[in-house]
């Protein structure tokens, strides 16, 4: 498939600002059970904007693949049976809770509502930070089953796709969690840090098996099969015209073997490598400024890696609209 730079800069973007959202929920979650340091809740307002930023950027990227960007509410009218229009639903309310997280945080408004067995306080924040969780694996769900629901396209009909967009992610958003705690000047370095490696790791796992696994598809169909004609030295010399057509441009990257396998070593290397490293040397020599880079490498190696995620998927129809005269 053609990769569409507003698709790669959407499912990045939402991605980082999802786990950056379950990053700052989960350490409010330890907070309360006293297994961290509280922070103020300016930590917890300014880090749901900086999430909400990113998701409204994805939304904004998502509109550039758009031929007519007007009739995009449209999208979201088949939701019983399109994961698309279910992720238009998924992303505005997950946008949405998360502002309503932030703004209580913003306005301090953590005064408990009620106590659980006399230990548990709950607030507001808690709450909202409760149903947003719900709302952005609901999202993580919507926008890789975008993919992972197509058939005929074997490369990203599996559940390692799913796993691929969750692990990646929460991988972004705690290593960007570690940043800003970081930048914050807060005590959290370690733990986001922690659990950025943890995911990274996952993320390993799963996008080497899927990896694997793409490279032992065989294709089932040929041009024997296509034209009915069981020649043993069958070759085809043109497509039948001589000019581009949709099916030239969207249906196949274009790119040479070799230029794929370098991105391939390369996201490896930016993703999964380097970002763990760095995190390890920061919390060694307790740096500000590794945790910022361990992020902006990692996020860059993920365009990098969405890249080659499109150009994975081999298009049936390339039988025959690949050759060009």
């Amino acid at each position: 498939m053609h990769p569409a730079f507003s698709v790669i800069f959407l499912t990045t973007l939402i991605g980082v600002g999802q786990g950056l959202f379950l990053a700052l929920y989960t350490g409010q979650l330890y907070a309360l059970a006293n297994l961290l340091p509280a922070q103020s809740s300016n930590f917890y307002a300014v880090g749901s904007m900086v999430s909400l930023a990113l998701l409204f950027a994805g939304l904004i990227a998502s509109f550039f693949h758009l031929g007519h960007p007007e009739r995009a509410w449209r999208a979201a009218t088949q939701w019983r049976t399109s994961w698309l229009s279910r992720e238009v639903l998924a992303l505005p309310a997950a946008m949405g809770l998360i502002f309503l997280y932030g703004t209580v945080h913003f306005f301090d408004l953590t005064k408990p509502l009620f106590v659980i067995s006399g230990t548990l306080p709950v607030d507001f924040s808690l709450i909202m930070g409760g149903l947003g969780t719900f709302a952005v694996f609901g999202l993580f769900l919507c926008t890789a089953m975008i993919y992972a629901s197509l058939r005929f396209i074997k490369a990203w009909y599996s559940p390692l796709t799913v796993a691929n967009f969750l692990f990646l992610g929460v991988a972004s958003g705690f290593m960007l969690a570690a940043a800003f705690s970081a930048y914050q000047g807060t005590s959290l370095v370690g733990f986001y840090g922690t659990w950025a490696v943890i995911a990274t790791l996952f993320g390993l796992l799963t996008r080497v098996a899927t990896l694997y696994r793409n490279g032992q598809f065989r294709c089932k169909v040929d041009l024997k099969s296509a034209v009915g004609v069981h020649h043993s030295q069958l070759e085809q010399k043109a497509q039948g015209f001589m000019g581009g057509s949709f099916n030239t441009r969207e249906f196949f990257h274009g790119r040479s073997q070799g230029l794929l396998n370098l991105i391939r070593y390369a996201f490896l290397l930016m993703v999964f490598v380097v970002p763990v490293i760095l995190i390890l040397l920061a919390y060694v020599l307790e740096s500000e400024t590794l945790p910022l880079l361990a992020f902006g490498i990692q996020y860059l190696g993920l365009i990098l890696e969405r890249y080659h995620f499109f150009t994975e998927a081999q298009h049936p129809q390339n039988l025959y609209y690949q050759s060009m005269a």
